[in-house]
């Protein structure tokens, strides 16, 4: 069993001799069978240490008092009556009166004594804990985490998290017996008491449970939260893990905007690197022990909450601000303060954690779901708390709790949220809580105790929450934070709930003002954005069961990665078109070549600009190939082990000037739509090195993050020499078609393809229509040009012509051949042109995917009944 730090030894199950329950249990002596007896966040670190310890994920070692222990000391001072008197019958709507009774009841519990025997209890454990923590030796005042767990907390119907108190960095013999007092108390903070009201809990049938464990250091390292599950799409297969410095209470409350990754679960667990999003947090605060300080994650009062602390200068410290009502019994036990500390800009500049930790916690994310899945027998995705001891250097799980709103979601019903076009300004953008939209009235809070502003409805704005701001966001429509990320308390909350959120604004109090009408969307991708007001929006609700099958395969086009966790769950083949511009334009927006050649840009502001976004690479063309290939590993793995075809850019020069630095490396052509496009950029000197930087990009998706479903398209291809060429500068950057399955197809968009299509199949593994550009080649148009723009019709006989030989000369080859360009998705007799000439699939708009899957079926019954 894993012992570091020290464990402290079941021995310790300390009971009175006239007693037939234990008063303290030792951690690993307790798993998930005795919930009842120790609360489930204690029960869950005991099955951790007991169960996974021997397979290398560390947990802190510790012991835990026994709900048998909490019902002494309520019966020891006669607790149970008056308690119960002061909580019948509340209201949990009446703030008043939620924070009298509140006060009251903590008053009661904070004058009452620890019976004898369970004080010597805790005593014999903790001196147990040091002993073990000084590897037999003696031991005094080593330093502990104090922590509630209710009876009914971190259940998979309700979490309860952060509804008690932690307190951090608590030494000595006084002062632990303190904290469990206080931990007791806070069973009765507010918050505590609506939450038990909303979800029909009886108040004394609730115990609580005392888990002291030994510190881990990473007030000196670093900490945060990951879910075995995507929070904001339900996507099964993604670890999200979240980092900052410091204690992981900021990350939690939401005070930092913290590092941010996404681990494709399947290919980590074949020994794989799949980390698929990396994103660079502000993290300009971190919470460290202040000299002999008790640190509290919770105020403890009814009071109002902090004051929002800005983000102060490097080196700055700021003491917390934990701030109780001056009537609170807690008041006058002295809650000492945390220390929060500006970070130095160079280490904002970086990450909090190594990649290599970022792997190695999401393999135990995976191993503690495996874990309780077999348990529960039924998949459980999971939120676990983590840190770093800056000590040691050594990784620990501080919490494992299963996830309660995601994994419940309907998986027979996709719900998708639509704006309407509209011209509203951006207020202020940040990152996007789900995928719903929600419009009112802004009301700039401060603190809690402003509810009495707040109407049903209306929109939450606020530099962060915490569990005492849940009366407010049970009236609320939506909430918008300066600070915080996808892990921390208002995004938890508004998950549960079902409201619309945007965390980590930086600026939302600032630039929002109180009462305007605004919309909060986030619709749009992982970037929430609020616009200035009240916009139109609708929900669409698709029934996912009973579709038929069909022969065609069924293919969808995806351009922003940002969507397509979301877009796997419609039923599909895989993707027939993942487009590189996308990714270039919207996520790198640096033109490759002034990347690899920064000393051609000749305007100052451009250098400024990729400076800045190149800041955290060694070499500014790895910033191009990490972002590109960080985008085409979403799409891959979202629909993974489905296939997932993904272009190679096909700007054309017009379109690539407009990037960051473009103008000083693209020609001016006068049709850019038949000039430097495609197939013909990958070989020449100008694009060379450039697309190398694509083919480097490919090459890590598959080989490091293992998304081996990943198809390579070329396009553009006018003749089967250039193909020739294509592939042979693939092969030189390590692609080689055939070698580890790799596939490497065409696009049929030119009539050279058509005419050619024999000479093509003998390079190239397949081919994809499109129909846009095959329409204006053959038809002789200019899709830019809207004096010719009525003539351009996909379903002219010519057209379908060229469709129809280009279909029967692939069938003949041996070749597949689908199409991904647009006819399909806005014609539905085109598309049953494309079945009755047994086209093989056919790659569609998102929206359309189901209608024309029907439609298709219906197609495929009709010509099979004509047989």
């Amino acid at each position: 069993m894993n012992q570091s730090p020290g464990h402290a030894s079941s021995l310790f199950n300390s009971q009175p001799e006239d007693r037939n329950q234990p008063l303290v249990l030792a951690l690993e002596a307790a798993g998930l069978e005795a919930i009842a007896a120790v609360g489930g966040k204690n029960a869950s670190l005991g099955e951790l240490l007991r169960e996974l310890g021997t397979e290398g994920v560390r947990v802190p070692g510790g012991f835990a008092t026994t709900a048998y222990a909490y019902g002494a000391f309520l019966d020891a001072n006669r607790l149970r009556q008056p308690l119960g008197r002061l909580l019948a019958g509340l209201d949990g709507n009446d703030l008043a009166a939620l924070q009298a009774a509140g006060l009251a009841a903590r008053a009661l519990v904070l004058a009452a004594r620890l019976p004898k025997d369970l004080e010597q209890a805790i005593l014999r454990a903790y001196r147990s804990l040091g002993q073990a923590s000084a590897g037999g030796g003696q031991a005094s005042g080593v330093a502990v985490a104090v922590r509630s767990s209710a009876t009914a907390e971190d259940l998979p119907e309700a979490s309860f998290a952060g509804q008690q108190e932690t307190f951090l960095n608590v030494a000595g013999e006084a002062e632990v017996l303190a904290a469990c007092r206080r931990c007791y108390a806070s069973l009765f903070t507010d918050r505590a008491i609506s939450y038990r009201i909303l979800h029909g809990f009886d108040h004394l049938e609730v115990a609580l449970s005392i888990g002291v464990q030994r510190m881990v250091r990473s007030d000196l390292g670093a900490a945060g939260v990951m879910f075995s599950i995507d929070t904001e799409t339900g996507f099964r297969d993604a670890v999200l893990l979240t980092a900052a410095y410091g204690l992981g209470e900021t990350v939690v409350q939401g005070s930092v905007n913290p590092d941010e990754y996404l681990i494709f679960k399947p290919t980590l667990q074949q020994g794989f690197a799949p980390i698929l999003s990396r994103r660079l947090g502000s993290k300009a605060i971190h919470m460290v022990y202040a000299s002999g300080a008790v640190a509290s994650n919770h105020p403890a009062g009814t009071g109002p909450g902090p004051e929002p602390l800005a983000a102060p200068a490097p080196g700055q410290t700021v003491p917390s601000q934990t701030v109780q009502s001056q009537n609170d019994p807690c008041e006058q036990l002295g809650l000492s303060h945390t220390c929060t500390l500006a970070v130095d800009l160079a280490d904002r500049a970086r990450f909090a954690i190594t990649d290599d930790e970022v792997l190695q916690l999401a393999r135990w994310a995976c191993r503690i779901e495996a874990h309780y899945s077999a348990r529960r027998g039924k998949a459980t995705p999971m939120d676990i708390e983590w840190a770093k001891d800056g000590l040691t250097g050594e990784l620990f799980i501080l919490q494992a709790r299963p996830e309660t709103v995601e994994s419940r979601r309907s998986a027979q019903v996709l719900r998708s949220w639509h704006l309407e076009p509209h011209q509203a300004p951006v207020i202020t953008r940040g990152r996007a809580i789900g995928a719903s939209i929600c419009t009112g009235r802004a009301r700039i809070i401060q603190d809690p105790s402003a509810i009495a502003s707040f109407q049903q409805g209306d929109l939450l704005v606020t530099d962060r929450t915490d569990p005492d701001w849940e009366p407010i966001l049970k009236l609320a429509s939506g909430v918008i934070t300066n600070q915080g990320g996808r892990t921390c308390h208002a995004a938890i909350i508004a998950r549960e709930m079902g409201i619309t959120a945007i965390v980590g604004t930086g600026d939302g109090t600032a630039v929002i003002a109180d009462g305007e009408a605004i919309t909060a969307s986030c619709c749009e991708g992982d970037e929430g954005l609020v616009y200035r007001g009240e916009l139109a929006f609708r929900l669409e609700e698709q029934q996912l069961s009973d579709l038929p099958a069909t022969r065609t395969r069924i293919l969808i086009n995806v351009g922003n990665p940002d969507e397509a966790f979301n877009l796997a769950a419609i039923p599909c083949d895989g993707v027939g078109l993942a487009r590189l511009e996308f990714i270039i334009a919207n996520q790198i927006k640096v033109h490759p070549m002034a990347l690899l050649e920064p000393d051609q840009l000749r305007d100052p502001a451009d250098r400024q600009a990729i400076a800045e976004l190149t800041a955290a690479y060694l070499r500014p063309a790895d910033y191009y190939v990490d972002r590109l290939a960080q985008g085409m590993g979403r799409i891959a793995a979202a629909f993974f082990p489905r296939p997932v075809v993904l272009r190679f850019s096909d700007f054309k020069s017009n379109e690539y000037a407009r990037l960051l630095g473009g103008r000083d490396f693209e020609p001016q052509e006068e049709n850019p739509m038949l000039g430097w496009r495609g197939a013909s950029r990958y070989t020449a000197p100008g694009f060379r090195e450039a697309f190398g930087l694509e083919c480097q990009a490919f090459k890590r998706v598959r080989d490091t993050m293992g998304l081996t479903n990943a198809k390579a398209m070329v396009p553009f291809c006018r003749t089967p020499e250039e193909g020739d060429r294509v592939l042979a500068e693939m092969a030189r950057h390590g692609l080689v078609r055939g070698e580890n399955g790799l596939e490497v197809l065409v696009m049929c968009e030119l009539p050279s393809n058509v005419i050619g299509a024999a000479a093509f199949a003998e390079r190239f593994d397949g081919f994809s229509i499109g129909s846009n550009d095959l329409t204006q080649l053959t038809l002789g148009l200019d899709r830019d040009s809207a004096l010719v723009a009525d003539l351009f019709d996909e379903r002219h006989p010519t057209v379908l012509a060229m469709v129809s030989l280009a279909i029967q000369t692939a069938k003949r080859c041996g070749r597949p051949i689908g199409i991904c360009g647009q006819a399909p998705s806005d014609y539905p007799e085109f598309a049953r042109f494309l079945v009755e000439q047994g086209i093989d699939s056919i790659s569609l708009n998102p929206d359309v995917a189901i209608a024309i899957r029907l439609a298709i079926a219906a197609i495929e019954a009709d010509l099979a009944a004509q047989v």
